[in-house]
């Protein structure tokens, strides 16, 4: 039997180290979540895919200003091919014998294309793709600001899981007691049974509510997890000290200045405006003619027949469709009615910012003065319970009156974290629609 005893205990103890080795702890302040969203985000590996594209899109333009240089190579068979060269005589062997009758044809070539004037379009295309490089660069940071915001957002409802959590494991040790007290003075016939039994449903009430912020810590700390790119089976600690960094807020002015100024989106738009304005201008071009240096060089060998080598030629070619002359210029419609789309869409991005600023400043300013209410009832809520509870004990206040005023306690205390929480999110989130939502 003691041996049996003995592998029940080991057994446990491995058990309980690999619940330990599954549930990894680490603890995370807000900065360091940001760092980490960032550093996994999905989208922003996709924002690089769309910067690398861009890059891409502005070597092929920087391409067109060299030169071409093409090699070209044929090896061609015969049959039966007759060969009349008029100038060397009537029968083209010029002494009336045979025609001449190659088998097979060799011709190299090598083409060298300069090109001299494009009427600006290779200008105008690389200009509009060093516009379009940055804005896809402007792009990313505009969603690394969002991504900081969402971060921040997860790391809120984590932290007032969190802190309800810690409230109502303290209420429930406090109603816990109370019960036992109270079945004491039911045994000694100081209390009636039904009003024990009210206590107990209140501490059922406090475990119920317990449950149900443990298991939003749960869902919090998964899409935490997720949203950080770290295992789901990862337990996070928030920084309790989080709703301490509540800032005062300037005058709503201030925050539509910097929103002008540092909005990435916004800067991003006027990119795209400045590249389609060169791709108007480019379009334009079309209609003029386009200049290059050419060059070559030829050799042909026909055994028996003929052979040509060094013959190099060095000219200046000229180009221009003459059908631009009656057919209309469909890719400057296409790239004005894209300047035009910008445009609204810079206007209606205007109206979008001054909106969400003073929206934002405005619940920022409320959920500041959220906080101060709920203190008050806080401060009011336990006032009442001390007072009722005292009343209790004299006889002077009914069992109900008590275990109200503990719930109303219990409320208060919470609703006063919370509202720090959102207070300091709220802050948060006046920020990024300023686009100055700090990332360390």
């Amino acid at each position: 039997m003691k041996r049996i005893n003995n592998s029940v205990i080991a057994l446990s103890l491995f058990t309980g180290i690999i619940s330990a080795n599954a549930q990894e702890k680490k603890q995370l302040s807000l900065d360091e979540a940001v760092q980490l969203g960032i550093r996994n985000s999905k989208n922003l590996k996709i924002d690089a895919a769309k910067i690398e594209e861009a890059t891409a899109d502005l070597l092929e333009a920087k391409n067109k200003q060299l030169p071409d240089f093409k090699l070209s190579g044929q090896y061609m068979r015969l049959t039966n091919a007759k060969v009349d060269l008029k100038f060397l005589g009537e029968s083209g062997s010029g002494g009336g014998g045979e025609m001449a009758a190659p088998k097979s044809v060799f011709l190299g070539q090598a083409n060298l294309s300069m090109p001299l004037y494009s009427g600006g379009r290779i200008r105008y295309g690389i200009e509009s793709a060093k516009y379009l490089v940055e804005a896809s660069k402007l792009s990313t940071e505009n969603d690394k600001i969002a991504i900081a915001y969402n971060v921040a957002q997860a790391y809120n409802n984590l932290f007032k899981a969190n802190q309800a959590i810690k409230v109502l494991q303290e209420n429930l040790v406090a109603s816990e007691k109370r019960d036992e007290t109270f079945l004491k003075m039911e045994n000694n016939g100081l209390i009636a049974r039904n009003d024990r039994l009210k206590a107990n449903l209140q501490t059922s009430d406090i475990e119920l509510q317990l449950l149900e912020a443990k298991n939003n810590y749960n869902i919090a700390n998964i899409n935490m997890d997720l949203l950080l790119g770290i295992p789901e089976t990862t337990e996070l600690e928030v920084d309790p000290n989080y709703i301490d960094e509540i800032q005062d807020t300037k005058p709503v002015d201030y925050y539509l200045n910097e929103a002008q100024q540092n909005r990435k989106d916004l800067q991003a738009l006027s990119q795209q405006r400045k590249a389609a304005q060169l791709g108007s201008k480019a379009a334009k071009a079309e209609n003029y003619p386009t200049v290059a240096l050419t060059g070559g060089y030829i050799a042909a060998d026909a055994p028996k027949f003929l052979t040509i080598y060094n013959a190099v030629n060095v000219g200046v070619g000229i180009q221009y469709n003459l059908a631009n002359l009656w057919k209309q210029n469909s890719s400057l419609r296409q790239s004005q009615a894209r300047e035009k789309q910008l445009e609204a869409t810079n206007e209606l991005l205007n109206d979008n910012i001054k909106l969400d600023v003073n929206r934002e400043y405005q619940n920022t300013d409320y959920s500041k003065q959220r906080i101060a209410v709920f203190e008050k009832s806080a401060t009011q809520a336990n006032e009442n319970y001390r007072i009722t509870k005292n009343k209790f004990d004299n006889g002077l206040a009914t069992m109900t009156e008590l275990l109200d005023a503990d719930a109303a306690q219990i409320s208060a205390n919470v609703g006063v974290i919370n509202a720090k929480a959102d207070a300091a999110l709220a802050y948060r989130k006046l920020l990024q629609t300023t686009g100055t939502l700090t990332i360390k």
